[in-house]
């Protein structure tokens, strides 16, 4: 028996922390293949954004574009990987836009910080060596 390359998971799992598939490579093609599963609408996008990295990459003789391009990805499918990580960030980002207390403002940053953070982590991006 074979195990598939990208797992699915039960999304009604009981588990809070349950997610769609494990998180891929931070490869341009690991990560498209994981979009393809649990964000498809997101493939413009992505393909777009490739494209202009890619194009940037050759511009600049510089492999720098496309590093920020694939770790950006890679946070996003690692958020998107977890549907109630995900439906938590989108709600706190929209909460954040309409208010107007200040200490409501700095909770709500704290938490998407957090969210961010632990995608980060589980993207294999390294926050103390900043963006490349």
């Amino acid at each position: 028996m074979t195990t598939p390359e990208h797992p699915m998971h039960d999304i009604a799992d009981s588990d809070p922390e349950a997610h769609r598939i494990a998180q891929p490579a931070s490869t341009p093609e690991e990560l498209r293949a994981a979009l393809a599963l649990i964000a498809p609408d997101a493939l413009p996008t992505f393909d777009a954004e490739r494209a202009a990295a890619l194009r940037q990459s050759r511009e600049q003789v510089s492999a720098a574009p496309m590093r920020r391009f694939v770790g950006q990805w890679a946070v996003y499918v690692a958020v998107e990987r977890h549907p109630d990580r995900a439906a938590r960030l989108r709600a706190l980002e929209a909460r954040a836009a309409e208010t107007d207390d200040l200490h409501e403002a700095r909770e709500l940053a704290a938490e998407i910080g957090r969210i961010l953070d632990k995608a980060c982590a589980e993207a294999g991006i390294d926050q103390e060596q900043g963006a490349a």
